[in-house]
């Protein structure tokens, strides 16, 4: 490695060392006192990141692995939260769509910094009925449905300005046809199989609580951190 190379390295090294980390005032957690229902544990979570001003609350990121067990992942909106599990949309002719087509085996992590928590979910996935799909779609603002409707998302792109021409065309679709829905527009549900709760500590003794089902109903354990 040239001289040059290794300073930069050093200097992001250093850089990395320091950044604060949980420097702030975290909540308390005790596992003890925890509900029995994972689901309850997540809104009470979710509704205090939602309270505690953190930004963008209901972002997630979703990991996914095509047939041959390559991840992806990124992040998108959860769009409900039902006892059921956790829900988000997306074409179907997608990466995501099309790797969820492949295998339905899904992961979801929630991080909400400021609070030093994560939320870990491992589970599968399966599509809404079309009325479902239809029904997210069209609530969705103008600008939202019109980047739906173009259908193209993970493909390759010769020119920017593509992405403009389509959404006028789109735009003018919608306009004539505001109930029209795409047919790959997909909206899906992902039902836990595991669900993990994570509270960071400034000295580094994060509590983990880890829920893993069990028949119709939920066991409880603590992981080391």
């Amino acid at each position: 490695m040239s001289e040059t190379g290794k300073s930069a390295r050093e200097g992001v090294r250093d850089l990395l060392r320091g950044l604060p980390v949980f420097a702030g005032e975290l909540p308390g957690f005790d596992p003890g006192a925890a509900p029995e229902d994972p689901a309850e544990l997540f809104l009470e979570w979710f509704t205090t990141a939602v309270r505690g001003g953190v930004s963008e609350p209901h972002a997630m990121t979703v990991a996914t692995a095509d047939r041959d067990g390559a991840p992806s992942a990124r992040v998108v909106i959860m769009k409900d939260f039902t006892p059921e599990g956790w829900w988000f949309a997306t074409t179907t002719t997608s990466r995501k769509g099309r790797e969820l087509a492949e295998n339905p085996r899904v992961a979801l992590l929630f991080y909400w910094g400021s609070q030093g928590r994560q939320v870990r979910v491992r589970g599968r996935s399966e599509m809404a009925v079309p009325r479902q799909c239809a029904d997210d779609y069209l609530a969705r603002p103008l600008e939202s449905r019109v980047a739906g409707l173009h259908g193209r998302q993970s493909e390759p792109l010769a020119d920017l300005a593509d992405v403009d021409r389509a959404a006028d065309e789109s735009r003018q679709r919608l306009e004539r046809d505001p109930g029209l829905v795409p047919e790959d527009w997909g909206l899906y549900l992902v039902r836990p199989s595991e669900v993990e709760f994570w509270q960071a500590d400034p000295d580094r003794r994060h509590i983990r609580l880890r829920y893993g089902r069990a028949g119709t109903g939920w066991e409880r354990g603590l992981l080391w951190p």
